[in-house]
């Protein structure tokens, strides 16, 4: 008899079922502190109740009469696969026909669809959307199976036990009966939530670790796929908003007789974050704007350019930061050092740059707010709105639409665009919806980029060339800091944001000390893909294979024999090595390098193979990719995954810059912020490790890894360290 999981849901979750009009069913797992709450909504998704027809046994799963599934997500779609990998979850457990399940987005309620990793808040970020929701999904999925073959059982007067599911079918082999979900719905409600249920063995997976298709392919291939720019509603206006040319100004003045003036303008409005214009359509909107005469008052603005900011962070790092790691006696073992050496890394801000700039609609009505966008973090901008409209985060509905992109950019921790809507509808008495619109240099020059960073890092060899002290100091601003998330990022003055990455450095070295300088510059900063590992992986593996170099070892053996007590990082270390290659000749003018990074808890290790061309470039032209990221739900969206957040790293490794001169952003399109193109694009190979640990992020751990595999690689080619990005290439 094959290993069950069992799941007590008395002690992890609360569920409840109950039958209204109609025929369906609806089933949902609630943390039991927000019982009450539920208790409380009979009607809503996960009462339990016979909603409009369909059996819902959960608040993630409806079953409608005709046979259709639908997987309530509770994670924003924005790419990177989140509706594909739960439906996954519930399928598995329901054993329904794939071809059968549907998604929807699920409404900003923390109360139902909380990040389960997060606490009490709804959002989609840190790549915890399929690691908070594995077992929440699967036990959903489990349950409703339950009632199903409760309903059956009753239905034929057989046993439960008898009876089997498959492929979306309920069966009783010896005497020939079978029934779809669909047919089953109305009596499944009426049974009564099972207080525990078991899930399958790994063994009996039929879907989860399989490739099936993705749930937001078809619609993104046919253009039925709604995004924000699609959404039209009744009496809607367009809205375009003057920004101030450097942060931290405001306006004086404003003449708007010239853009009043303009074709379908309806109005201009003086806001907290600008000028906005508002029009019938976008182009009125966008030259209404560009006719507004603005006398900026920049007393207060950022007057700073990149190459000062730099500066002043190299004289910060020349002095002892606020400490985020301390163990043995660095300063002893460095001067007990056979060798020492010492190395410096600079990284620029960065824009996120997603494909789909940032937008969202907003209307307002005698029942509040309502909101349809890409939604990444619910609760914080549900909160923020409600805040600046007087009214309860209830009444602010937001509808979660597709994304193009966000690489975190849409969870905005000062729910700043979002923000910028309500008050250009709340400026127009509320009396029409207002869409509003980003242009590619608004989104690029709008701030909230990655931070500028400055890495100084120091490390002492024996007489074998074994480390045995590393000190390294960092510095840069703070994301957490003077936000909603400061109490649980910023801890004694050290933003875990900035040295993540660096202070769980696995290496195993007996004297390590990981310190911050935090500035304050006046530059709107946030997350951004992969967060403080997009600089501190460079700055950690490229130091590494220098040490490894200094003792005339091989970079891989090397790392290897310091990660004793790290198992997982080894296995993916020598993974990523063997399908590489490593160690074999190769032509006249290629070279290999290779790197390894843990985020986010998942391992990654990548080799880049360069080759020099006759021009004095390079190019890359294969990556070979190793994974750790415990079991593999959707093992195709994974290597999409890790190709495209490699890609996205390799935009930032090659070409990609925000440089700011006395207080402006110069970039504001992509012929000055470069990204990565396809012609660009090496061959990649992703390898998963078999795993059976509980699943972790894919998201985001491949974007860190690509720059210092390229950069250690440069190093064989040419035997140059580059320490600054991004480095430059022709190609």
């Amino acid at each position: 008899m094959s290993a069950k999981t069992r799941v007590n849901l008395a002690r992890r979750s609360f569920l409840k079922a109950g039958v209204g009009a109609g025929a369906g069913l609806t089933l949902g797992v609630i943390l039991p502190p927000l019982a009450a709450a539920q208790d409380a909504a009979p009607g809503l998704p996960g009462s339990g109740a016979l909603v409009a027809g369909r059996f819902e046994p959960n608040a993630f799963v409806t079953i409608a009469p005709d046979n259709t599934v639908t997987v309530i997500s509770k994670h924003l779609e924005m790419g990177q696969g989140v509706y594909t990998g739960l439906a996954t979850l519930v399928a598995e457990e329901l054993d329904a026909d794939w071809d059968q399940v549907a998604v929807s987005a699920a409404p900003a309620d923390a109360s139902r669809y909380n990040n389960l990793f997060w606490g009490p808040m709804q959002g989609t970020g840190g790549s915890t959307a399929i690691a908070n929701s594995f077992m929440q999904m699967r036990e959903a999925g489990a349950a409703a199976r339950q009632m199903l073959i409760a309903a059956a059982a009753e239905r034929w007067s057989v046993a439960a036990g008898e009876i089997t599911v498959e492929s979306g079918v309920v069966r009783h082999a010896s005497s020939g009966r079978s029934a779809s979900f669909g047919e089953l719905a109305e009596a499944a409600a009426r049974q009564p939530v099972p207080s525990a249920v078991t899930v399958k063995d790994p063994a009996d997976f039929r879907l989860i670790g399989k490739r099936v298709p993705r749930k937001d392919g078809s619609g993104k291939i046919d253009g039925s796929a709604v995004f924000t720019q699609d959404v039209q509603l009744d009496g809607m206006l367009t809205s375009l908003v003057a920004h101030p040319p450097r942060f931290g100004a405001r306006v004086n003045k404003v003449d708007s007789a010239a853009a009043r003036a303009v074709p379908g303008v309806v109005a201009v409005h003086q806001i907290p974050s600008g000028v906005a214009v508002v029009a019938r359509d976008f182009w009125s909107a966008s030259r209404g704007r560009d006719a507004l005469q603005i006398d900026w008052d920049e007393s207060g603005a950022v007057t700073a350019s990149s190459a000062t900011l730099m500066a002043s962070y190299r004289e910060r790092a020349q002095s002892a930061g606020l400490v985020a790691r301390s163990e043995g006696a660095v300063d002893t073992a460095l001067e007990k050092a056979a060798n020492r050496l010492d190395a410096s890394y600079e990284f620029p801000y960065l824009a996120h740059a997603a494909m789909e700039p940032m937008n969202c609609v907003i209307r307002l009505d005698e029942q509040g707010c309502e909101v349809w966008n890409g939604e990444q973090l619910h609760t914080g901008d549900q909160m923020a709105l409600a805040g600046f409209l007087g009214i309860t985060p209830q009444q602010v509905r937001v509808n979660t639409l597709f994304a193009g992109g966000s690489f975190g950019r849409r969870a905005n921790p000062q729910s700043d665009y979002l923000l910028e809507a309500a008050a250009i509808a709340k400026a127009g008495g509320g009396k029409a919806p207002v869409k509003l619109v980003w242009t590619r240099e608004d989104d690029m020059r709008a701030g909230w980029f990655r931070p500028m960073y400055f890495h100084s890092l120091r490390a002492g060899l024996d007489a074998q060339g074994r480390p045995v002290a590393w000190r390294h100091r960092i510095v840069g601003q703070s994301i957490g800091a003077g936000t909603a998330f400061e109490s649980a990022m910023v801890r004694d003055g050290v933003d875990s944001t900035s040295v993540e990455g660096a202070s769980n450095l696995p290496y195993a070295i007996p004297n390590v000390s990981v310190e911050l300088h935090t500035t304050e510059v006046g530059v709107p900063v946030q997350w951004w893909r992969a967060v403080g590992s997009t600089h501190t992986a460079f700055a950690v593996e490229c130091f590494i294979d220098e040490l490894a170099h200094a003792a005339g070892r091989d970079p891989v053996e090397y790392r290897l024999e310091l990660l004793g007590e790290h198992p997982r990082h080894s296995a993916v270390l020598q993974l990523a090595a063997d399908r590489a290659g490593w160690g074999k000749p190769l032509a006249e003018g290629k070279a290999r390098g290779v790197a390894l990074h843990e985020s986010f808890n998942t391992r990654v290790a990548q080799v880049a193979e360069l080759s020099r061309m006759p021009n004095g470039g390079f190019q890359i032209d294969r990556v070979v990719i190793a994974v750790d990221c415990g079991i593999a739900i959707n093992p195709d969206v994974i290597r999409a995954q890790m190709e495209g957040g490699m890609g996205y790293g390799l935009s930032a490794t090659l070409e990609s810059e925000i440089t700011i001169e006395n207080g402006a952003v110069v970039e504001g399109n992509f012929d000055g912020y470069r990204v990565l193109r396809i012609g660009q694009m090496p061959k990649v190979e992703v390898h998963i490790v078999k795993s059976a640990e509980p699943p972790t992020g894919v998201g985001e751990p491949a974007t860190p890894v690509i720059a210092p595999a390229v950069a250690n690689a440069l190093f064989a080619l040419d035997g140059k360290r580059a320490r600054r990005l991004p480095l430059g290439v022709n190609s």
